[in-house]
């Protein structure tokens, strides 16, 4: 839990009462490799926050083809944002690329304390905030970057993750083939 401290901390402090309160609504969950954290159609009752493991948020189209969206990586919330604020079913998958272990709360819980914890519901806000500010930037850098930019930029976004998952995952995220990251890789590392 004190990493999960930690991680709130930095983004908006959270009072002694609010802490216990907030913190007790969490338990320890493990994933294994490949396992869901949520699938597209189901509707999010949890957020967790991931200690150890990579996840991945992904949509897969009628003939099957995968797409990766993002990477959870370890002292990040995950869940099915969208549908546990509409309580609507998820659009897309959360799954385990690694062995992963996160503290696991339900979110309309967290909600039912933003009442009488306005510090709580700020860190809420901020952390979406962020969010927002991220998937935008997101949005902009695959439309306008080229792939090596692209590539770069995953490079300094997730330092390390292309050693713990396969390639092809990171040529999803990135929007181009396999071939074209190995090229891309084979490029940068004679350089």
């Amino acid at each position: 839990m004190e990493l999960l401290k930690e991680y709130v901390e930095k983004i908006s402090p959270l009072g002694p009462h609010t802490w216990e309160q907030f913190a007790r609504l969490f338990i320890c969950k493990r994933l294994k490799k490949n396992d869901y954290f949520i699938r597209e159609g189901e509707v999010a009752h949890e957020i967790g926050f991931l200690t150890t493991g990579v996840i991945r948020a992904f949509h897969r189209n009628a003939e099957g083809t995968e797409y990766n969206k993002h990477f959870f990586v370890p002292h990040s919330f995950t869940g099915g944002y969208s549908s546990l604020v509409t309580q609507r079913p998820n659009l897309i998958h959360h799954q385990a690329l690694t062995d992963c272990e996160l503290y696991v709360a339900p979110y309309s819980r967290i909600t039912e304390l933003f009442d009488s914890h306005q510090d709580l519901e700020r860190f809420a806000r901020k952390q979406a905030e962020q969010y927002f500010v991220y998937k935008e930037k997101r949005e902009i850098d695959i439309v306008l970057l080229n792939a090596d930019m692209r590539y770069l930029q995953f490079q300094q976004e997730y330092p390390g993750l292309q050693q713990l998952i396969p390639q092809y995952h990171i040529a999803s995220y990135l929007g181009i083939t396999p071939t074209q990251l190995s090229r891309i890789r084979r490029k940068f590392s004679q350089s």
